[in-house]
């Protein structure tokens, strides 16, 4: 059964904790980078990171409708994404991150958030290319993107992530303006 996902901005007033949730209950990225778990203050600091950055960062929360089982529950944080609009270049959105709590992945909710925001880009952002760096050794991630249809430059960098040195492998896709509706 296919989860019908909706994109949010994220308020730190409103989605620390709930950011924070989907943080730890993805123990295998941070495991990528030797740490034992997420950071108990991370969401917090990336929440005021976008905050503080530059015009055009933005932190997206991937929701989903909660359990109806719940009582007075009608959406539940189960991922991010963070990009960057006009950087490195105008015209470019650089995408920092797309997680899914582990729980979750494998279903389709990435690949649905991207094909949410895919035609935000091209459309109202007027986006004409998305970027991104994924580690070397995120072989999931690498996969994800390149079924995406995202190809590898060949460019690379070594990058501080924390205490550890890693290599991030740049991937690339050209947007183009979605079509424009047809009268009926």
């Amino acid at each position: 059964m296919r989860t019908t996902i909706s994109l949010l901005p994220l308020d730190p007033a409103l989605h620390t904790a709930a950011l924070q949730a989907v943080y730890a209950a993805t123990p295998g990225y941070w495991a990528l980078y030797d740490l034992p778990g997420c950071p108990p203050d991370q969401a917090a600091r990336d929440l005021a990171a976008v905050a503080a950055e530059a015009p055009g960062r933005t932190m997206l929360g991937i929701v989903r409708p909660a359990d109806s089982a719940a009582p007075d529950a009608s959406a539940e944080l189960v991922g991010v994404i963070d990009f960057r609009r006009h950087w490195p270049a105008e015209g470019v959105a650089y995408i920092g991150m797309l997680m899914v709590a582990e729980p979750l992945q494998r279903r389709g909710i990435g690949r649905q958030a991207w094909q949410l925001l895919r035609p935000w880009l091209a459309g109202s952002a007027g986006m004409t290319k998305v970027r991104l760096g994924v580690e070397q050794f995120n072989h999931s991630a690498l996969k994800f993107w390149t079924s995406l249809d995202f190809k590898l430059t060949g460019e690379s960098d070594r990058v501080k992530i924390g205490e550890k040195f890693v290599r991030l492998l740049y991937l690339e896709l050209a947007l183009h303006p979605p079509a424009p509706a047809q009268p009926r």
